[in-house]
């Protein structure tokens, strides 16, 4: 049996998320690989100390990859990320890129990366974290540039928890709260289940749909060598790929 010579990914993930890898799986189809590895559990810390965590031991973390032979690795926590700003969250991706020697990003900036290949100079931000850190990340778009015109907060029976947010409740608090239908929408948070709803919304084909996971697919791919938009690729990925050509 040969080698395998498709591009090999690696996904850095928080240990509690119950959807990153299902929704790369999904996207990635059978073509790219991706290896995961996860931060460690905290379990007497803050969200706020938890985070800080996170950045703290990311270079270890990925050094649990090993001599794997990644082409490129994605931190699937945005969360961690808004709180270094977008230039701060440029240089610490670029230190880690050197120390391991394959591009890394996090998901936050490869959403950014999606946005200026979009050229998409305006939001809706659809949030299910707790209101602080929705500001945290509506100020990380704003100070690279993208206007926030209005944010969606999105709870799970009055909590504030991505992993818990459903489809149905997804789609309903965009309804209620009557968001434009050609608005962009940014949906922020890898643990939060958004593929099915990005699905239903998608019947315009020119409304630019954009989530963490999908972005963070996108730049892997494009960062190992690929170009994701071909006829096998996931229709999100296909639609991503179109709108940034056009743009």
């Amino acid at each position: 049996m040969g080698i395998p010579s498709a591009p090999r990914i690696g996904l850095v993930v928080p240990p509690e998320n119950p959807n990153a890898e299902p929704e790369y799986t999904h996207l990635l189809g059978r073509g790219p690989k991706f290896h995961t590895t996860r931060f460690p559990t905290t379990p007497d810390s803050t969200l706020r100390e938890m985070l800080d965590t996170y950045n703290e031991v990311l270079p270890d973390v990925l050094a649990g990859f090993g001599r794997l032979p990644l082409d490129a690795a994605v931190v699937a926590c945005s969360a961690s990320h808004y709180l270094h700003a977008p230039d701060g969250d440029l240089e610490f991706c670029a230190r880690l890129t050197a120390r391991t020697g394959y591009p890394v990003r996090s998901s936050a900036l490869a959403t950014l990366d999606a946005c200026r290949a979009l050229d998409l100079t305006a939001l809706t931000l659809v949030s299910p974290y707790e209101p602080w850190l929705t500001e945290l990340s509506r100020s990380y778009w704003e100070r690279a540039g993208i206007t926030v015109e209005r944010v969606v907060q999105v709870s799970a029976d009055g909590r504030y928890d991505p992993y818990t947010v459903t489809t149905g409740g997804l789609l309903a608090e965009l309804r209620r709260q009557r968001v434009p239908e050609d608005s962009p929408l940014l949906f922020t948070g890898t643990g939060m289940f958004t593929l099915d709803a990005l699905a239903e919304l998608g019947t315009d084909p020119d409304r630019v749909l954009l989530s963490s996971n999908l972005a963070g697919v996108w730049w892997a791919l494009r960062a190992a060598g690929a170009d994701p938009g071909g006829p096998e690729d996931h229709p999100l990925l296909r639609r991503l790929a179109r709108r940034a050509v056009a743009a």
